[in-house]
């Protein structure tokens, strides 16, 4: 069983030890020793029913209709490390984000090019929406902000880290930041970039399905 899961990402490995519910932190050899060590013990307990066990667990990774689906590469979404302040701090921000008004460009019913774009102020010295008439919509004010210590953080978590090549992924710590793949890079290197994070246990925010 230890030559499998030498085989497994990172992101495979954290999912096993979250059925056998143990801690998922750590660098891949420490995945690794955690999970030999569980499974040592398991062997211990139950010497004949473990092996069937563990032969039908692995039927059900190489099943040919869930590497035809491409399935296996959302398998398991990493989750960011956080202590309590910043739970609390995530939460506060999503109930805020409920209240917080839809802020429309003026006159953006009007013209179609106007509510295509973002937010602009509105200048004029009678220009409703700067006069505040309620009719108008809401104004772009400083209240409106959120949590300072959950802000430019992604809603799951994590900072957003942008990637371009293979060699980006490096400095980036699984724990606390998360990849997002330029815009402008082709379909091969991406491939590349994928197979990269999953084995450095990265959780890639904007992942294609077709790629």
């Amino acid at each position: 069983m230890a030559e499998d899961y030498e085989s497994m990402t990172v992101a495979q490995l954290k999912e096993a030890l979250k059925e056998m519910g143990l801690p998922v932190s750590g660098k891949k050899s420490d995945l690794l020793a955690r999970l030999q060590e569980a499974a040592g013990q398991a062997d211990d307990v139950v010497e004949e029913e473990a092996p069937v066990e563990e032969a039908a667990d692995d039927d059900g990774w190489d099943d040919e209709d869930w590497d035809d689906e491409g399935e296996d590469v959302y398998m398991v979404k990493q989750k960011p490390v956080l202590n309590e302040e910043m739970k609390a701090a995530l939460a506060l921000r999503a109930a805020q984000k409920k209240k917080t008004p839809s802020f429309r460009r003026t006159e953006w019913f009007r013209y179609k090019r106007l509510s295509r774009s973002g937010w602009r102020a509105p200048h004029g010295m009678d220009n409703k929406q700067r006069r505040n008439y309620k009719y108008r919509g809401s104004l772009v004010r400083i209240g409106h902000g959120k949590v300072a210590a959950a802000r430019f953080l992604h809603p799951s978590g994590f900072r957003e880290v942008m990637v371009h090549n293979t060699a980006d992924l490096e400095a980036i710590d699984p724990e606390t930041e998360a990849a997002r793949v330029g815009a402008t890079v082709g379909g091969r290197k991406r491939e590349h970039i994928y197979a990269r994070a999953d084995e450095l246990g990265i959780r890639v925010l904007n992942r294609r399905r077709d790629v």
